[in-house]
């Protein structure tokens, strides 16, 4: 219960990491605010995860590549549960591989909007609520922004900004209380993950080759991605802001 009754925002929050880190919250007695586009998805989630408990989930339907609907769901999360101690910023896209110039300049600014400005706009807009609480502002980034990707140049372009977004403002909410740390997935068995090995000639070598590359030749798991989030949400992570983690299971060893 190392996050009773204590408010959560999740963006992305019904598939994927962002589902991980919903079920992982909810286990830990946390009010968890599932947003996401897709309603039927987010209701089941939350719905399932009201029937497990201990902590009570909503769902609000958000797209976070439109801010003005980013700053409604805050809203409506705080009016739900009276305080905000937590926004973990995880809705994002991963288009498939494309060289920089089969990439449209149009494509590149829809990346942006929701990959690196719904981040944001989800720290902006959450930020006088963390404010009363000292909470924390969790950015989801990627390894990709330290590695790169091959054809992935865009993609990684949008994850590298949330590191520099996270890193730049903890240092202006320092003094505040408020902590702002991002995780750096590897490869994670997620739907993103699967829907980017589909875009390749081979997808089933395109996923062990991912397997692979972790020092215990299998992907992490979106629970894993959760169980780090809670870390970083709570106490435990006290003296940690402006933290790039790197949760890569060794994919960076023995480069």
């Amino acid at each position: 219960m190392r996050f009773k009754d204590r408010a959560v925002i999740v963006t992305g929050g019904s598939k994927g990491i962002g589902e991980g880190c919903s079920r992982v919250f909810c286990e830990e007695g946390g009010l968890v605010a599932i947003l996401a586009r897709g309603m039927k998805a987010g209701q089941d989630l939350a719905r399932e995860l009201n029937e497990k408990g201990p902590g009570k989930a909503i769902f609000v339907q958000c797209d976070v590549g439109q801010h003005e609907q980013i700053l409604s769901a805050v809203e409506l999360v705080v009016e739900q549960f009276g305080r905000l101690d937590c926004i973990i910023n995880n809705a994002g896209v991963h288009p498939p591989a494309m060289s920089l110039e089969e990439t449209s300049i149009e494509e590149m600014e829809e990346l942006m909007r929701v990959n690196f400005l719904s981040t944001f706009a989800g720290a902006k807009y959450a930020l006088p609520h963390l404010r009363k609480t000292k909470g924390t502002i969790i950015n989801m980034s990627s390894m990709t922004a330290v590695l790169g990707q091959h054809h992935s140049t865009a993609y990684c372009s949008t994850k590298g900004a949330q590191v520099s977004f996270t890193k730049s403002l903890a240092i202006e909410l320092g003094e505040t209380g408020v902590r702002v740390n991002a995780i750096l997935p590897s490869n994670i068995d997620t739907p993103l993950m699967r829907d980017w090995a589909e875009s390749l000639p081979d997808p089933e070598t395109a996923l062990k080759r991912v397997s692979d590359l972790q020092v215990f030749k299998r992907m992490g798991t979106i629970e894993e991605m959760g169980r780090l989030a809670l870390f970083l949400a709570t106490d435990d992570s006290s003296f940690l802001t402006g933290q790039a983690i790197e949760a890569e299971g060794g994919a960076s060893l023995d480069y």
